[in-house]
């Protein structure tokens, strides 16, 4: 069940609110429809709900407000516009990387593409599909952990009817499993079709909140559908011969010759036009919109079949002056009057009716507190030794009771008997001038009035849930396209063209002719590789937000940034050794084994060379995090070298100046000189690395990226 109170969104510079004060329930079960025209607030009352929007508010499904719920994706499952993955990806590939996300088995995605009937376009790419077939995908997507409710906002929009009607069965069938569906529409006459309960806003508010049956019986009614080039003439016609047969008929004139005649068959229609010789060009049968007004106060006044009470032309109860006016303010439309009759009354009778409202009653006189029947008055001291002695001044009828209390007021009157709303309508002649109620005004103020109103509770925008495996997730996203496995083949080409050329032209040294890093080149191909790869990892993320639908964001989280960065790494190792087996192979088939025989201090070097390509992914990685942009992310791995390199040497320089011991050797002169297994020494390689200027620039790069994305995510949680 859906309990939504009091959603308000923040209103933008002299506007007023999109949603205002909208509370509905969805109860389990039953399919329960927000309706509204397009600007009605349904969009906005849906992302308040699911905490996508700041405003005021709270929404409770089953019990618990969202951001209380441990894993949300397990009760609410969500579709808001079109699926937002890549669209390279397939669709199996893309479910099964949301089951990662979600924490269900891999088989899910079969189960939930059988159901959803894309078995067939399991393999497809979701830039191929189309809108019936992305729509599908959407709801596979929320169905996949298995919700207890579906929120859903304007499902059906762009289907053709038989998608829609598949669509529509798929929601009610998960109701009638014990789920609970929210949707939103435009179309009324879809609402009453499919629906169990509508709430129809119009403005941002609540106007109607009814069972799908009063929705059908109030907002829409029968009409009859007539085109005519003398549509005036018919109008009136039709309204004579309602008036002779003694029927309550409604003609409204929609502009031009259209005709909607209420209350009639297209037999009869035709018959009038007929016998008066007027040509119909058009005479249909079709269900016509009352307007979001008509259903307003269902709950309480529609157990009965609604009157036509705007426009009807009713014989029965006399010459009725020109009731097509009110029907006006119900349709928005232009009525056609018909004629009146002589005397048939006076022009004050034409006083327009609320929507839905019946005849208008006669105004009733008011006491305070009205409602439920006020007690015998209490007379102040000197009124009078009986109360029965007012009673004949202020008789004005056979109804005295609603005069009594003006005659004599209690001293002290109770704070419920002067409400804000109330009013007192007294006619000047009961209102004597020496009676008490003068002093009436002067003890208005010291009755206590609440001032203060309770606010709902403020609707705070929350990041999402980090997948609950993460490293699974990150796998199958990264396999999931072929852009990971393009970039790899096309650094190894790069890298082996690269070394061939470098021997052949010479006086390149042999780790800088494996790893195909010319001199002139800030970074070699791999590092470059490497970095685009890790500046793809949240890249991609935030380009095509599948962990985010809704959201637009990626959850600055620390598990998805460590699933990131192991992966990264992963991919990076790969990459270096890929590069030097490559270039090492096609050294030998074109020169010899004499380019390729293995240098005296190979393990610094190794080391060296791995650690650059792994840092290079991590400074893509976070500054993709940082800057939520692939190309931010790539153009800080290649700023290290050309901008923070630079920087390094200088400073290092200067360190080793001030003294004849180099500054990596300080740095190993300060620990201890005995570390146990052998430790020194991997110690030792450890400090010349950073000691080499490319080497401190890019450890002080991933320092300061990595500090610069926990405060982004800091600052983020904090707003």
């Amino acid at each position: 069940m859906i309990e939504a109170i009091g959603l308000t969104s923040i209103p933008r510079k002299e506007q007023s609110p999109a949603v205002d004060n909208v509370s509905f329930e969805a109860h389990t079960g039953r399919v329960t429809t927000l309706l509204g025209a397009p600007g009605a607030g349904k969009t906005t009352a849906l992302r308040l709900m699911l905490e996508l929007q700041r405003g005021r508010g709270i929404t409770y499904f089953r019990g618990r407000p969202l951001h209380r719920i441990p894993h949300p994706a397990h009760e609410v499952g969500v579709l808001l516009g079109d699926v937002p993955g890549h669209p390279a990806r397939s669709v199996r590939g893309h479910l099964r990387m949301l089951c990662a996300a979600s924490g269900v088995p891999a088989r899910r995605a079969d189960e939930v593409l059988e159901a959803v009937g894309l078995v067939s376009l399991r393999d497809e790419r979701l830039g191929t599909l189309s809108r019936g077939m992305d729509r599908r995908l959407g709801l596979a997507c929320a169905l996949l952990p298995d919700p207890h409710t579906l929120v859903l906002d304007d499902p059906a929009r762009g289907l053709a009817v038989g998608e829609r009607r598949w669509l529509y069965d798929m929601l009610r069938e998960h109701a009638a499993q014990g789920g609970t569906v929210l949707c939103s529409t435009a179309d009324p006459k879809e609402a009453a079709r499919f629906a169990d309960h509508v709430v129809t806003l119009d403005g941002g508010r609540v106007v109607a909140d009814q069972r799908a049956a009063d929705f059908a019986r109030t907002r829409l009614r029968p009409r009859v559908v007539v085109r005519s080039p003398h549509a005036a003439r018919l109008s009136v016609l039709l309204a004579q011969r309602a008036r002779s047969t003694q029927r309550s008929v409604e003609v409204v004139r929609e502009g031009g010759n259209r005709l909607c005649v209420y209350g009639t068959t297209c037999a009869e229609v035709g018959e009038t036009a007929f016998r008066n010789g007027i040509v119909v060009h058009q005479l249909a049968d079709e269900v016509g919109d009352m307007g979001p007004g008509a259903g307003a106060g269902a709950e309480t006044s529609t157990a009965q079949e609604p009157q036509p009470s705007s426009a009807a032309i009713d014989a029965q109860t006399g010459p009725d002056p020109e009731p097509e006016a009110a029907a006006a303010l119900d349709s928005g439309l232009e009525p056609e009057f018909a004629p009146l009759a002589p005397g048939s009354g006076p022009e004050s009778e034409f006083a327009p009716l609320a929507p839905g409202a019946g005849p208008e009653p006669e105004p009733p006189t008011l006491t305070p507190g009205s409602g439920p029947e006020p007690e015998p008055p209490t007379l102040a001291p000197g009124s009078g030794p009986e109360p029965a002695a007012a009673a004949p001044a202020l008789d004005c009828g056979p109804e005295p009771e609603p005069s009594a209390p003006a005659a004599a007021p209690a001293p002290a009157p109770a704070p419920e008997a002067v409400p804000a709303a109330s009013t007192t309508l007294v006619p000047p002649q009961e209102a004597p001038a020496d009676d008490t109620p003068q002093a009436a005004p002067s003890q208005q103020p010291t009755t206590p009035r609440p001032t203060t109103v309770a606010l709902p509770p403020p609707v705070l925008v929350r990041p999402a849930p980090t997948p609950l495996r993460p490293v699974r997730y990150e796998i199958r996203r990264a396999a999931g396209v072929a852009t990971g496995y393009i970039v790899g083949a096309c650094v190894l080409a790069v890298s082996a063209l690269t070394a061939v050329l470098l021997a052949r032209i010479g006086h390149t040294p042999q780790p800088r002719l494996l790893a195909a890093w010319p001199v002139e080149l800030p970074l070699p191909p791999a590092a470059l590789g490497a970095g685009l790869l890790g500046a793809l990892a949240f890249g991609d993320e935030f380009r095509h937000p599948a962990l985010a639908v809704d959201r637009g964001t990626v959850p600055r989280r620390l598990g998805l940034l460590t699933a990131k960065l192991f992966v990264a790494s992963l991919t990076a190792l790969a990459l270096a050794v890929l590069t030097v087996g490559c270039t090492a192979e096609v050294l030998y088939l074109v020169y010899g084994s004499e380019l390729v025989a293995l240098p005296a201090d190979w393990p610094a070097l190794t080391a060296g060379w791995l650690a650059l390509v792994t840092g290079c992914a991590w400074a893509g990685v976070l500054a993709a995090g940082v800057f939520r942009s692939t190309t931010a992310g790539l153009a800080a791995v290649v700023a290290v070298p050309l901008l923070v390199v630079p920087a390094v040497h200088k400073m290092t320089e200067g360190l080793s100046a001030r003294g004849p011991v180099p500054f990596a050797g300080r740095l190993k002169g300060g620990l201890p000189p005995r570390w146990p297994f052998g430790g020194e020494q991997h110690l030792e390689v450890l400090l010349r690395l950073l000691a080499q200027p490319v080497g401190g620039a890019m450890a002080l790069s991933v320092l300061a990226l990595l500090c610069a994305y926990a405060f982004t995510g800091l600052r983020s949680r904090v707003r």
